[in-house]
């Protein structure tokens, strides 16, 4: 089992309590790498803090016991038909001046905009 899902060894919890498990700075460091991020060590233990604060209230609310006919929901407010807009018809509509926008960009071709290359490292 990968370290970051080990339950907490202060709590002994298993991964379906709410044991304080957290995310360790090993564990933050490796995803770090992983994502390709350039973080200083202040900005990295801020990010790693929150994520952990973020997984706790996510623990707290997964850890509310609820009656088994509760719905699943997405959000507090019920947005039904009688109280929310109508979607509005998709339309295709151009642009009224594309030489506009196509002056602004610093390289073209044709009625092309051309964008560099974005620098990746193989992650295998």
């Amino acid at each position: 089992m990968p370290p970051c899902l080990q339950p907490s060894p202060v709590t002994g919890g298993s991964l379906s309590s709410t044991s304080s498990r957290e995310i360790t700075p090993e564990v933050f460091a490796h995803l770090v790498d992983l994502a390709a991020l350039d973080l200083d060590p202040q900005e990295a233990e801020y990010l790693r803090r929150q994520l952990n604060g973020q997984l706790k209230a996510i623990r707290e609310l997964e850890a509310i016991d609820l009656p088994e006919d509760v719905p699943i929901t997405s959000h507090g407010v019920p947005y039904t038909a009688a109280i929310s807009p109508p979607p509005r018809p998709d339309a295709v509509v151009p642009f009224a001046a594309p030489d506009e926008i196509l002056s602004q960009a610093p390289e073209t071709d044709g009625r092309y905009i051309v964008v560099p290359d974005i620098p990746h490292t193989d992650l295998s």
